[in-house]
């Protein structure tokens, strides 16, 4: 199934879609009106010979997208905030006050670099620290990075498990199946319509949460080889490795987006099967905001006629269909 190069994630009541350095975040209000916002997005690295570096490329992505992500969940939830809470707090005044019309990107920047800080210590640094709780008892070090990677994966599992129980959580998880069941559907060759999104498949091989699954995978794959006796020295090279192993975690999200093989199936089951907790069946109306989102930044219909999937002339008559509906 060749890839359409398209990309997204759910927000709140909401998804956004990326198409190269165009995005659209599509959220319902509160009054079921459909909101959409159309921007550009060129990563906080604009040269482009450097962001199509192997591995470097890996990591840029992933900062963007915890940026664009950030950017776009704020937007969305800024229909679903109560009107009490509508007028700017005092630390809010002194943000403005100090940083003027930059306040937003700091705060936005700041929400970022936490979210990192709290990523790293909760899946990379916790599970050293609790299989080191097993040092005495094992001497071989390769073995105890095979536990420590074990812990890691099943805190990851753990915390999947205990937010998907938050009821606003569980519609995420249903926007973010609205999302891939979109993307399946285009490149399944079927037009994007409500139906169709429907019987479409929930699970996609270049989603983020095979990206994370791949990461631990990954991770444990250089701590087996990479040791060292100090333990200071253990840590400093975990958090040194973090941009290495996203990057090569990247590229392999990336090689079996493009391809199909009995290999590439094989090695992409885990982040498929962990897809089964992050995605739930969504209803039709969200698959309307999806279908919106799509819409906004991707021509599909000239993308399938280029993949042999539609004539050039049923893409013509689907226009003409959209356009009579749209002005009837």
């Amino acid at each position: 199934m060749k890839s359409s190069g398209i990309g997204g994630q759910a927000v709140i009541e909401g998804i956004m879609m990326k198409n190269q350095e165009q995005y659209a975040v599509a959220v319902r209000k509160p009054d079921q009106e459909i909101v959409v916002e159309v921007q550009n997005y060129q990563g906080i690295v604009k040269n482009k010979a450097v962001k199509n570096l192997p591995i470097v490329r890996g990591v840029l992505s992933f900062i963007d997208s915890l940026v664009l992500g950030m950017k776009t969940l704020t937007f969305s939830a800024s229909f679903y905030e109560e009107e009490e809470n509508s007028k700017p707090s005092k630390a809010d005044k002194a943000l403005n006050q100090l940083f003027k019309d930059k306040a937003e990107d700091v705060v936005m920047g700041a929400t970022v670099c936490f979210s990192v800080v709290a990523a790293v210590a909760l899946f990379m640094i916790l599970p050293y620290f609790i299989s080191n709780l097993l040092e005495p008892y094992i001497i071989s070090t390769k073995l105890m990075a095979v536990i420590e990677g074990l812990i890691r994966i099943a805190i990851f599992i753990g915390y999947i498990l205990l937010i998907s129980c938050m009821k606003d959580i569980r519609r995420t998880f249903m926007y973010h199946g609205a999302e891939h069941k979109c993307i399946n559907c285009i490149e399944s060759g079927l037009p994007l319509t409500v139906e169709n999104v429907r019987i479409s498949s929930k699970q996609h091989k270049r989603c983020g949460t095979s990206f994370l699954l791949i990461v631990m995978v990954i991770s444990m794959v250089f701590f087996f080889f990479i040791h060292t006796s100090n333990p200071v020295l253990r840590v400093v090279i975990r958090l040194l490795l973090i941009p290495v192993i996203a990057g090569v975690s990247y590229e392999f999200i990336r090689f079996a987006g493009n391809h199909d093989s009995l290999l590439v199936e094989l090695l992409s089951k885990p982040g498929m099967w962990m897809q089964r907790l992050t995605t739930k069946e969504p209803d039709d109306q969200m698959i309307e905001v999806a279908i919106r989102a799509v819409d906004a930044v991707f021509d599909w219909k000239s993308w399938q006629v280029e993949q042999g999937h539609l004539s050039q002339e049923e893409a013509d008559r689907m226009r003409a269909e959209e356009g009579f509906e749209f002005y009837e």
